[in-house]
């Protein structure tokens, strides 16, 4: 009897285990994909007429905007060059502040994605898939408190955000020492930011499906 409580106890901190390493890859994974989601960056040059300011056409923009993302994706490209854009000392660090964030979140992903694979693989062999529901449901709800606060007022959300993750206003740049914030505007980041939560949303509402279907079969 001891042995069947001790194993049972086992396998429910596998469980929780299992459960934030799987969360914390879906976050990361929904981060990755969102902040390399190419396509969004190219439709806001249309819809936000980004090219209204600068003296660039749209291919030579997209090519500085590649060698800015290879910069923040690249652990070996330690030195931020962009063809068209010079970089103040203070515009420089803030990009290497966010590569350290990205290459966070690339390892966060890295460490969590193989223990999470094994731990659903584990849930659909023994039929567990429904232990995600609630968890799942809870995860559901982060994004719809974070949208509803984007809605009340993007702009105290953005600077909510940057005073969570950078300690410094480095990231307050002028457009006259870098340029490069005038192709970036807040709009892009806002539609980045639904991207990552319509993401979240998806990732989570598949697990409670697949968990609810599961609930029906038993």
């Amino acid at each position: 009897m001891k042995k069947m409580k001790r194993k049972e106890q086992g396998w429910i901190w596998r469980e929780r285990f299992g459960i934030v390493c799987l969360i914390l890859t879906i976050i990361s994974l929904s981060i990755a994909i969102t902040i390399n989601f190419r396509p969004l960056y190219v439709l806001d040059i249309d819809r936000l007429g980004i090219l209204d300011y600068v003296y660039l056409d749209k291919a030579t923009l997209l090519k500085n905007f590649d060698q800015l993302m290879n910069y923040l994706n690249n652990p070996f490209n330690h030195v931020l060059q962009l063809s068209d854009f010079p970089s103040s000392k203070s515009g420089a660090f803030h990009f290497y502040e966010v590569k350290r964030l990205f290459l966070l979140c690339y390892g966060v992903l890295l460490v969590t994605i193989i223990p999470s694979a094994l731990f659903v693989f584990r849930l659909i062999k023994s039929k567990r898939m429904w232990r995600l529901i609630r968890p799942f449901q809870w995860g559901m709800i982060i994004p719809v408190f974070f949208g509803a606060l984007m809605a009340i007022g993007f702009d105290q959300f953005f600077v909510a955000f940057h005073g969570i993750f950078f300690n410094n206003d480095a990231w307050l740049f002028d457009p006259a020492t870098d340029p490069i914030i005038n192709v970036l505007p807040e709009e892009f980041f806002m539609h980045s930011f639904i991207l990552f939560f319509v993401l979240l949303e998806l990732f989570f509402f598949l697990g409670i499906v697949v968990g609810k279907r599961e609930l029906k079969n038993i």
